[in-house]
């Protein structure tokens, strides 16, 4: 698990709601506290669509729906004149991009066993954190993918030239 404390709220805003940078994400929750507290499940609801549009949901077998697509709900909630209390957004890396980060090291997991690569990012009214998690499906003793996905994100991050310090 890693801790990030985001050091440019304004330009880290901007490119989470304003831009494709986390895109390749899936949201499972987001709490928004503003004039009142507005809360998001995820949870993606294929029947809404029917069978007659399947472009309207993601390819794959997703839980949750993508951050593409709630983005500008989102942004639509946080947009105003005064900053938001707080926020929490739980976000999965999207699992095709699972395979891609195991292979960068030597761990002894596949990624049918990975869950989801976690990132929660949450401003507390003050600061903006972002922590990294990896849930598995079962119980295993490998911490090798939690160091490869910190990694993975660390790198990420820099390539996308967000500025964070480690807490």
């Amino acid at each position: 698990m890693l801790a990030l404390q985001i050091t440019s709220m304004k330009q880290f805003m901007n490119q989470l709601l304003a831009t494709d940078i986390f895109d390749i994400f899936l949201l499972e929750e987001a709490t928004i506290k503003t004039a009142c507290t507005f809360q998001i499940d995820g949870t993606h609801q294929r029947n809404f669509y029917g069978d007659d549009d399947p472009a309207s949901f993601p390819t794959g077998t997703h839980d949750f729906v993508g951050w593409k697509s709630m983005r500008p709900v989102v942004f639509g909630l946080i947009r105003g004149k005064h900053t938001p209390l707080q926020f929490k957004f739980v976000l999965h890396l999207a699992p095709e991009h699972v395979s891609s980060i195991l292979s960068g090291g030597n761990a002894s997991v596949t990624a049918d066993q990975i869950k989801a690569f976690v990132l929660t990012v949450r401003y507390d009214g003050e600061k903006i954190l972002l922590t990294t998690g990896t849930a598995f499906h079962t119980f295993l003793m490998d911490k090798e993918p939690d160091r490869l996905w910190d990694n993975a994100l660390m790198k990420y991050l820099s390539k996308k030239e967000i500025a964070c310090e480690i807490c």
